[in-house]
Parts: C-alpha cells; structure tokens; sequence
C-alpha cells in the first residue's frame, strides 16, 4: 500500500475569498509563535500525525516506495461580500517609512491625551488623500506619509494622530457619541476583542446620503484600495456592531479658515450674517444655510454651478465647486479655497465684499460672446441661441466635431448631442454624467 504523501495549502496572498482570508490568519498566527518546545501545539500535532501516518505507511507498505498525493484544498463559500472586511491589521507602532523602519528614533506610539487639532473639513481632506492615490490595502507596508496601509492606519492618518493606532486603541482618542450626532470626520468603529483580525473594522464618516439617515458615506481603507462608497447604517448588515465616535482633537468651536476671520461687528445669534459653523456644510448636510450659501454664490458669479440655475438645502458638488470658485477669486489657494466655506468666506459673501467670480471666458468675448454657462434649458430642442453655436465651435476646436455635417448653428441638434457625449466619455464620465447634455463642468472644461 502506498504511504500518503502531503503538501501543505499555501492561500493565494490576493485572493478574498473568506477561506483564504481565514487560512491566510492562521498562517500568521502560526508563524508569529517561536518555534521553542516545538512551537504552536497545533503543528507540534500536525507534526505527530504526519509521523505516525508515515509509520503506518511503512509497516503496511513494508518499506516499499511511496507514490506522493497531494491533498485537494477545499475551496471556499465564494468571494467575501462588502459587508465583511475580514481586515487583518497590524498592532500600534509608530510612524513608519518607506521601508518600514521606525522614522527617527524608535519610541512608543502616540499617547491619547497628546491629540493635535484639527477641523472636520481638514479631516475630510486628508481622508481624500489616500482615495485620490488609490493607496492599496496591506497589514504590513506603510504608505510615503508614514501610516500602515490597513483600516486603523488609514483613520490614523486621517485623524493626523502621528502614530499607527489599531481599532483596540483608537477608542482611546475618541469619545463615544449617538448616531444622531454623527458629523463628518467622526467614524465608526467595530472591534472584535476576542479575534481582532475576524470582522473588526473601522471608517470615517462622510456625511448623510440623504434625510432618512439610512445611509452614509463611508471612507475606509479595504481590498483592493482606498474607496468612498454609500453605506449602510453601521456597516452593510452590521447596524448595531459599529459604534459612532467623535475625535477628541476636533474643536468644540470653529477654528477660523484664514486670519482675521471673525464673525461681522454687531451681530447677534441666529442673525443670518452670523457664520453657522463649518459643520454645516459638507456632505451629508442639509439644512437652510447651505441654501444661503448658495444663493449668494450666485449672486456673485456662481450660476454656472448650479445647472437648475437656483440653490437648494442638501450640499451637493455644486455647491463646492462654487464656494472653490469664489475663494479662489479673492487670491486663496490651497486648504484656504478647498471648496468649504469658513467664517471669512461667509463674511465676505454677507457683506457683499471681496471679488465676484470671474466668468468662464476670459474677459474678451469668448466664441458668440459666451462668458458663463447659460443653463440647462438652453441645450434642448427649441428656439436658437447663440450659446449652441459656441458650444458646438467649441467642441471642434477640441477635435470633438465629427458628427456635424454641417454647422455648428444656433439651434440644438442630436449631432450637438452627440459630439457633446463623446467629449464627455473622454473625461472618463458614463451613465447619466456622459448624456450628452452639456452641465456646467462639461462647459468649464470645454471653454478652459
């Protein structure tokens, strides 16, 4: 009888299937042990029976040559659904660089008491960092910012806590607070104290999707990448296993945008003039002040923003490629003209201070005269107009022309259309955003 050989699974370190993922933990935990007095109890078991299976197999074989089977690995339930992470992660450390040494001298990681400041749009910002790098995901590797590439070094970073934190500690810097009092910047933990690395997981939260407060928008760092997704309440089918926590470095007040920003001489609270807070703004916001706001970025040259031409209570894109828009007419660059207002901003939009935002087209008449998006209603089938034409110059002057046969004129055409969604595929745009249908960004990056 021939003696059983056995060759050992090794998962596939990219697969995420749950069977690799746990066969991937066990490995670890395996491999972590020193290897003294035999180490983990179950290989020194798995070592006993391979000895006495290959004692059988001599006795009953007599001695005789081996023919080697190799076991089939048992495949797993399938691929793991959004709703389980299975998100190993590394322990606390500190800051770490490129090659995964300590940066500078080797010390303990951050102390909760020792958090440094920071405003919920900055916060916001940060966590944008790693999604517009599409950092991948990893236990082990730290990113150029020095932060491991996994869900508790993400929320580190984005918290700017200076440290590699794990969801066991990250508790510890935050106070716990209500679903009702979530806010942008705030996150949701989950951690499993009894298996660390099986379910536990954490994300910052970015705002309600809507009034139901069913949804939200979640940042996180998971398989494959960085992503932004709309989530349910805690996390997929775990509502009551993510509990809402608030940063304790985040101020109870506003901290200004840019120097000298105070609130306008004289007034009073709940006077319009006063600045609301920046934590009315930003997704996941509705309410009247967002509504303000955008009513006076129209009035200052902002129209364009807004492809129904007026502003409504729930914060959109539009409302912050708008707010951008007017700080970088008053000269701001940088986390000064990141799209969210501050208390000098509104002042300025109050008072009706500082500078409009320009048109479109530069100063000289752009193609028939058009300076700034016209509106929505005036790319359908109709009346003529002047800015159709322009448009249609435009998009052949980008190389975009090739289904007029004729023109461009003054009235909408499907061949308008139709250059129109190609010019919008070649942003990379599909569905609903590559229509065909010209809003103001497909406006702002035709005329830039």
């Amino acid at each position: 009888m021939p003696m059983p050989g056995f060759e050992e699974y090794e998962p596939a370190g990219d697969c995420v299937c749950r069977g690799c993922a746990q066969r991937r933990r066990a490995l670890a935990r395996a491999r972590a042990i020193p290897l003294r007095d035999g180490g983990h109890p179950a290989v020194r078991g798995a070592r006993r029976a391979l000895v006495l299976a290959t004692a059988a197999g001599v006795v009953l074989g007599g001695g005789s040559a081996t023919a080697v089977a190799v076991a089939t690995p048992v495949p797993g339930p399938g691929p793991a659904a959004l709703d389980d992470p299975s998100s190993p992660q590394g322990a606390r450390t500190p800051l770490h660089g490129p090659k995964g040494g300590p940066v500078g001298k080797p010390g303990a990681p951050a102390k909760p008491g020792a958090v440094r400041r920071i405003d919920r749009a900055t916060i916001i910002n940060r966590a944008k960092l790693w999604l517009d790098a599409e950092v991948p995901y990893s236990m082990s590797e730290y990113w150029t910012d020095g932060y491991r590439q996994d869900c508790s070094g993400y929320v580190s970073m984005v918290w700017n806590l200076g440290s590699n934190e794990w969801t066991g500690s990250l508790d510890k810097f935050a106070t716990k607070i209500t679903k009702d009092e979530l806010l942008p910047g705030d996150m949701l933990l989950f951690h499993n104290p009894a298996d660390p690395n099986n379910g536990s997981h954490v994300v910052i939260f970015g705002g309600w999707v809507d009034s139901t407060h069913t949804h939200y928008v979640a940042y996180e760092q998971t398989r494959p990448n960085t992503r932004k997704l709309a989530t349910p309440y805690g996390y997929w089918s775990n509502a009551t296993k993510y509990v809402p926590y608030r940063f304790n470095g985040v101020p109870a007040g506003i901290l200004p945008e840019a120097p000298d920003a105070q609130p306008p001489a004289g007034s009073k609270p709940g006077d319009a003039t006063v600045f609301p807070g920046a934590d009315k703004f930003g997704p996941g916001a509705t309410n009247d002040h967002v509504a303000q706001l955008g009513r006076m970025l129209i009035e200052r040259g902002a129209y364009r923003f807004y492809p129904k031409g007026v502003a409504d209570r729930t914060w959109s894109d539009h409302d912050k490629l708008a707010t951008a828009a007017f700080q970088r007419a008053q000269g701001w660059t940088g986390a000064d003209a990141d799209g969210i207002p501050g208390a000098h901003t509104w002042k300025l939009l109050v008072e009706k201070q500082g500078k409009n935002i320009p048109p479109t087209v530069a100063a000289a008449p752009g193609p028939g005269g058009v300076r700034a998006y016209p509106g929505a209603a005036v790319f359908r089938a109709g009346p003529s107009h002047e800015a159709i034409r322009a448009l249609g110059r435009q998009l052949v002057k980008k190389g975009f022309g090739k289904y007029y046969t004729s023109g461009p004129g003054l009235r909408w055409s499907e061949a308008d259309r139709r250059n129109v969604e190609a010019f919008q595929r070649a942003q990379g745009w599909t569905g609903a955003s590559a229509n065909g249908y010209p809003g103001p960004e497909t406006w702002r990056r035709l005329f830039a």
